[in-house]
């Protein structure tokens, strides 16, 4: 083993270890730190080794590239950085494809049959990870419906025939020499046409899902791109990302009740029809008491739960939840926030937020923990939440949200809703919790909403 392999692990190591400590808001500014400096030391690693390192171009490249990913970091704000996270995805993916395209034109001739099938793979990967990736992030930037699209014959005529089209041009070119160019770059224009038929059909709910599966794709993409030219450092890294992309889409589907297969064939539950009642199944202790102001409730609940949601993220309320709960707390309240794990539009969104405004990561509870603990709760705070506390999805067989576990806060002895309006959330079931007797409704933008509880 070579120096060149010993400090190839070393950075491997490190980024994990960056990932690992990215798993807690305590530690995450330092976890990104470390893997960012990793990735550095790699990249400077690679021309290194490759002894590209006084190529003028690379550095300029490499300047360019540094200041605009700094001036987009810097502008984006939190609510923008879903998208900024499927924009990375994309560009992670697309560069592999870039890669595997020139390696094909220059040395496909040379190549042994195993560089030929992942150059191959590599370059519908990524074209794939490219395109859904640009569709997910328009979707979560409103710049393209956000509803899924489906077109005539999409799962099995559309999807299915393009995918038999990327495995022909992976094995159909093994020993065609002749036309490798434009097959490869027609099987490069297929696999970007199948990441936007994926991705147009995805809707809201299962986006966070999206984002962690093509987070994984492209981390897949760059790890076949390393066999493809030989290099150890960016197979292990790839496949870094890719598992740990692959680890959180499974967390993601659990916690939805989505099977991974689902995803993948680009299915959406949402096809099918619920011809049922959606019932607000009243709560007996309550019905036999006044219906008391939010001030009086505020004033007699000791014990309170928040559940934030996409509507706080929308309003950029985390400031107001952050003040409000300090005013709680001042009174002697037990505070906690319940976070439902497909919160938002991506993964940890509600957690980045909430750490945004220097909300204690001890007082954030993930769904399992704090669902016992709503029977004992005087009042849960429900800020522009929907779905991920919808009590339809228990019995409301045939919708979207069947099955997928929530937050129980139909239990509480009270409960504060600040959202927009009484609108079913993207799943497109009504919510009956809006109806039900201990709940009351602050309808209307969470900043304004949420400055009344605050006063």
């Amino acid at each position: 083993m070579g120096v060149y392999e010993i400090v190839a692990i070393i950075l491997s190591l490190l980024v994990l270890l960056g990932i690992k400590l990215m798993s807690s808001p305590k530690t995450a500014v330092y976890g990104n730190q470390i893997s960012a400096l990793s990735m550095l030391s790699a990249i400077i690693l690679v021309l290194v080794y490759n002894e590209i390192i006084s190529m003028p171009l690379l550095w300029v490249a490499i300047l360019i590239g540094g200041i605009i990913g700094y001036i987009i970091a810097k502008k984006v704000n939190m609510i923008q950085m879903p998208q900024m996270v499927a924009l990375l995805n994309g560009l992670g993916g697309g560069t592999s494809a870039i890669v595997a395209l020139v390696e094909i034109f220059e040395r496909y001739e040379n190549m042994i049959y195993f560089e030929r099938i992942t150059s191959q793979l590599a370059l519908i990967v990524g074209g794939i990870t490219l395109s859904g990736s640009l569709i997910a992030a328009a979707k979560l930037d409103r710049k393209i419906p956000q509803k899924p699209v489906v077109l005539k014959g999409h799962s099995i005529l559309l999807n299915i025939s393009l995918i038999v089209l990327c495995v022909l041009a992976i094995f159909g070119t093994l020993n065609n020499y002749s036309m490798i160019d434009i097959i490869s770059i027609s099987a490069l224009f297929i696999s970007i046409l199948f990441g936007i038929l994926f991705s147009i059909r995805v809707g809201g709910a299962d986006m966070p899902i999206t984002i962690s599966l093509l987070n994984s794709c492209s981390g897949l993409a760059g790890a076949i791109c390393g066999f493809t030219i030989g290099d150890p450092l960016l197979v292990s890294v790839g496949a870094i990302v890719g598992a740990s992309g692959i680890i959180l889409t499974q967390i993601m589907c659990k916690a939805m009740n989505r099977s991974l297969m689902d995803v993948l064939k680009g299915s959406h539950i949402a096809d099918k029809t619920f011809t049922g009642e959606i019932i607000a199944v009243s709560v007996e202790r309550d019905t036999q008491e006044e219906k008391k102001s939010v001030h009086d409730i505020l004033q007699e609940s000791k014990k309170v739960i928040i559940v934030p949601g996409y509507g706080m993220a929308l309003a950029q309320a985390q400031y107001l939840v952050k003040q409000l709960t300090d005013k709680l707390e001042s009174e002697g309240k037990d505070v906690k926030f319940a976070i439902h794990p497909v919160a938002g539009r991506m993964p940890g969104h509600m957690n980045v937020l909430l750490a945004e405004v220097d909300i204690p990561y001890e007082k954030l509870w993930d769904m399992d923990n704090i669902n016992p603990e709503f029977e004992e709760t005087d009042l849960t705070i429900v800020i522009g939440a929907c779905d991920v506390v919808n009590p339809a999805a228990s019995y409301a067989e045939g919708t979207p949200i069947y099955g997928m576990p929530v937050l129980d806060v139909d239990k509480s002895k009270y409960v504060i809703v600040c959202n927009m309006d009484t609108k079913p959330g993207y799943s497109g079931v009504e919510n009956p919790l809006y109806n039900m007797n201990n709940v009351t409704m602050l309808l209307g933008n969470a900043a304004e909403t949420l400055k009344k509880l605050a006063e």
